[in-house]
């Protein structure tokens, strides 16, 4: 079922420790148990697997059950060991798993969404249970009685979410690209803000959340998206402070942000692993600035129809400045570079007047690319013992040593097998 890839780390990259095949269809979730040699996964194949590791260095499942709709989503509790399924019919299905992870039991099944479940979390503090669907909505149960406390409908699909026990905020993405943050109550909710910020990007349309991660000691929310783009959040300073990072050529589909190491990494469709050095001063991008000519040179933009007439001259095309974010023409803004302190890992364009003030050392990187290989459409990390594993459409399973990407200190006591 699995072959054993490597037993000792050979660089500072990932390093493949093994890989597990034996999904007919796409494989939606996969988390690692904390202290087990352990993976749980669920896949389009209406399959739950609970894949152990054997002596022979080979992940055996040792419980495979299927349920009756294709498996959307996981929520793992580890210290109750309770298992929470979506389902592509939009119920929620629970289970006990046993002490040896060799059995588990069903719980209850909780008719949460009209449409396809897309993302959930489990509250021990509430005995709440937290979902997004297809149907447009978030919706909150009671895992004691089974009955529905609320739901908040969305103009688009909710496609990821986040929560934070201590507050009962959630953190909702959709795909139109806007992040919902609601404060949940028993029997009712507020809607507290929307954040916007990957819809313009890019020129693509849309920018739609991929992937959420919420940092509750530091208050910091991270959203991944289609506009390839990860954008941090700043919610406890309270100031609106936001960092874009741009390092991924494809939708941005997992993240998970590292306290200890103050680490962000980030997965991309196309098998892209990116680790973003976070304990590093950064500058947010500009706003870009809308004008009818070039804040440069002021030659008029191909819709500033009364200027050209003046002027006798052709319209010209306006692009953006990434470091300023003036409206600039493209004479003015022939450069390209990256600029890594604010984000731009790879070359954007800026004007000729900002490239000047950009030193060589402004250059250097602060993250690092690595390729998984494979299409990553989910992500789970155990930082205690430095280890990841990633999952897709491509029903593949890998599991990943990342202790000399992301440092030594989240590691104390691993050694890899």
């Amino acid at each position: 079922m699995a072959a054993e890839i490597h037993s000792r780390p050979q660089s500072s990259r990932p390093v493949l420790l093994n890989k597990i095949e034996g999904h007919s269809h796409a494989v939606n979730a996969a988390v690692l148990i904390p202290k087990e040699d352990g993976v749980i996964t669920v896949s389009e194949d209406r399959t739950i697997r609970v894949w152990l590791k054997r002596d022979s260095g080979q992940y055996w499942p040792s419980i495979y059950h299927t349920i009756s709709s294709p498996c959307s989503c996981m929520s793992y509790h580890h210290d109750s060991r309770r298992i929470f399924i979506g389902q592509d019919n939009g119920a929620i299905v629970e289970f006990l798993l046993s002490e040896d992870f060799n059995k588990m039991n069903h719980v209850k099944t909780y008719p949460a969404h009209q449409n396809r479940v897309s993302d959930m979390v489990f509250s021990l503090e509430s005995e709440w249970v937290v979902s997004t669907g297809h149907d447009k909505s978030v919706s909150w149960m009671c895992t004691q009685s089974g009955s529905m406390l609320g739901r908040h409908y969305f103009g688009s699909w909710a496609s990821c979410l986040q929560y934070d026990n201590d507050t009962q905020h959630a953190f909702v993405g959709d795909y139109s690209g806007q992040i919902t943050l609601l404060k949940l109550e028993r029997q009712t909710y507020s809607t507290i803000t929307t954040l916007k910020g990957h819809e313009g990007n890019t020129h693509t349309t849309g920018g739609s959340i991929g992937a959420l991660w919420w940092d509750p000691v530091q208050r910091l929310l991270f959203s991944g998206a289609s506009d390839h783009s990860v954008i941090m959040w700043d919610i406890g300073g309270r100031k609106g402070r936001t960092l874009l990072l741009q390092g991924h050529h494809e939708r941005v589909q997992a993240v998970r942000y590292l306290q200890l190491t103050r680490q962000l990494v980030s997965c991309s469709a196309d098998g892209g692993i990116t680790v973003w050095n976070m304990d590093t001063p950064r500058e947010e991008a500009p706003q870009w600035l809308d004008s009818d000519s070039c804040q440069k040179c002021e030659q008029p933009f191909f819709w500033n129809v009364k200027q050209m007439w003046d002027s006798k001259t052709i319209g010209l095309r306006q692009h953006h400045c990434r470091k300023c974010g003036k409206a600039v023409c493209g004479k003015c803004s022939s450069k390209r570079t990256t600029y890594p302190v604010m984000g731009f890992e790879f070359q954007v364009r800026v004007c000729d007047t900002c490239y000047d003030t950009i030193k060589d050392e402004d250059r250097t990187a602060l993250a690092t690319f690595h390729e998984g290989k494979h299409n990553i459409a989910f992500m789970d990390m155990d930082p205690s013992r430095g280890l990841m594993v990633t999952c897709g459409s491509d029903r593949v399973i890998k599991i990943w040593d990342m202790t000399q990407v992301v440092g030594c200190s989240i590691a104390t006591g691993f050694s890899p097998r």
